[in-house]
């Protein structure tokens, strides 16, 4: 009997695949579906920055390049990480379907089995790491569209721009943590 439920289940691993990824779309879905149009806005300078920048000077300005090139390119360093780690997962919900047939196959033989339990546990793992990384996605957006950063107008132009970019380097970086430990997260949750 255990040989013909294995046969089963590797004759038809790519629908046991895609039925376990349905399910998990279907959470990741109504994550989305669920705070999705709350969260439209972007980050925006206020304008008492912007009013202070646009009184600066050629020089003063100099510092203030500095800054912002100093903090675009830890913004974009993040927003790789962040991709990176996002198409990581796909490659390996991709490499976890491909593979399904040998792990699958365990289930032939009473010893082997729970290798076969914990693939599947495994893939089911993965896949809800993708509800984890929408919903940090989802909480940073409404966290940065609700707040505003404090901005003190006495400062000069270049202390403000520093402090709203160290305000967004710090929001990204807990993003970046959250994505990057969405299975460690997804683990816990889970008991795996």
């Amino acid at each position: 009997i255990r040989f013909i439920l294995a046969k089963v289940a590797v004759g038809s691993c790519m629908e046991i695949m895609t039925a376990i990824f349905s399910v998990c779309g279907g959470i990741v879905a109504t994550v989305m579906s669920g705070m999705g149009g709350s969260v439209s806005t972007a980050a925006t300078l206020p304008s008492e920055i912007v009013t202070a920048i646009e009184g600066l000077g050629l020089l003063e300005s100099i510092p203030l390049w500095l800054v912002s090139l100093l903090g675009s390119l830890f913004i974009t360093v993040m927003s790789f990480i962040l991709l990176l780690t996002v198409y990581g997962r796909f490659f390996r919900l991709y490499m976890f379907t491909a593979l399904a047939p040998l792990p699958l196959a365990s289930f032939a033989g009473e010893g082997t089995a729970a290798s076969g339990k914990a693939f599947l546990k495994s893939y089911i793992g993965v896949c809800m790491e993708g509800a984890v990384i929408v919903l940090a996605c989802l909480i940073y957006s409404a966290f940065l569209s609700s707040s505003s950063p404090a901005v003190d107008s006495s400062l000069p132009a270049v202390t403000m721009a520093w402090q709203y970019i160290g305000q967004l380097i710090f929001n990204m970086l807990i993003l970046t943590g959250l994505v990057k430990g969405a299975d460690r997260i997804v683990k816990e949750m889970l008991g795996l």
